[in-house]
């Protein structure tokens, strides 16, 4: 199947966006939480798909957290403490870059936990989202699908472009040849932490543009109905001359040269 051309996708994304903002609007009026996930692979598109939900909403409202490796301090805190921080308030959307699943991905594959810590997590780690979902919680878990070979080209793709390199990381490089394992480290944590209160949801991601359109449709799905009577405000139009800048102190730098 041919993959879904750029101009195909920007028409069916726009309808969503739409959708998108409504929801944005919905859970302002209501004061919901909701938080989703996103997990997958190396280079399974995450970053794309959160951008196409974040792209026109509110970055006040919604915020977008992808946190570093733990400093020294954090490393020595509840594993899920540091997470707990970065959870909405009412009436904000957080949409996170991995989450707490990275010890049940990198952190286990990589050898980045103990045997002890990994199965404590995989206890704790539905009991935790529990919590969060009998506080009011609407939390949503994917995880993006890709085969090794789509996997590898955009790893080369990063590879020779040096506005992509920085995600090529050292920890990137060296999961490259661990693909079997990081399907059994998936599988497993999908058996431990697959529940009705926080299930997962599987998209395919080896077409992203396709994967994205899938994942805001099911999200969009999985929700109420969202539709708030909030019309805009009224723009009355202004009185007399519209001014020109004036500038007395300081004035603005030359125009970026462009040729005509």
């Amino acid at each position: 199947m041919a993959k879904l051309k750029r101009k195909d996708y920007d028409e069916l994304l726009l309808p969503l966006q739409l959708e998108l903002t409504a929801m944005a609007r919905w859970v302002q009026h209501s004061g919901q939480r909701l938080l989703v996930l996103f997990e997958g692979r190396d280079t399974a598109g995450k970053g794309g798909a959160i951008q196409a939900i974040s792209q026109h909403l509110n970055p006040r409202q919604c915020r977008v957290v992808a946190l570093p490796k733990p400093t020294d301090r954090e490393a020595t805190q509840w594993y899920f403490q540091r997470y707990v921080s970065h959870l909405p308030a009412a009436g904000e959307i957080v949409l996170m870059d991995r989450s707490w699943y990275n010890r049940a991905g990198v952190e286990r594959v990589m050898g980045y936990c103990s045997e002890t810590e990994y199965q404590q997590f995989l206890r704790q780690a539905p009991v935790f989202e529990q919590l969060l979902v009998d506080d009011g919680i609407l939390l949503f878990k994917y995880w993006l699908c890709v085969d090794q070979e789509q996997q590898e080209k955009r790893f080369c793709e990063r590879h020779i472009d040096p506005l992509k390199g920085w995600k090529l990381s050292p920890v990137d490089l060296k999961s490259r040849s661990k693909y079997s394992a990081y399907t059994e480290a998936r599988e497993a944590m999908l058996r431990a932490t697959h529940r009705e209160a926080a299930p997962w949801t599987l998209v395919d991601f080896n077409d992203q543009r396709l994967g994205r359109l899938t994942l805001v449709r099911n999200l969009l799905d999985r929700l109420p109905d969202t539709l708030v009577d909030a019309p805009l405000p009224e723009l009355p139009k202004l009185k007399g001359k519209l001014h020109r800048e004036h500038y007395d102190v300081l004035k603005p730098i030359e125009d970026f040269p462009v040729e005509e």
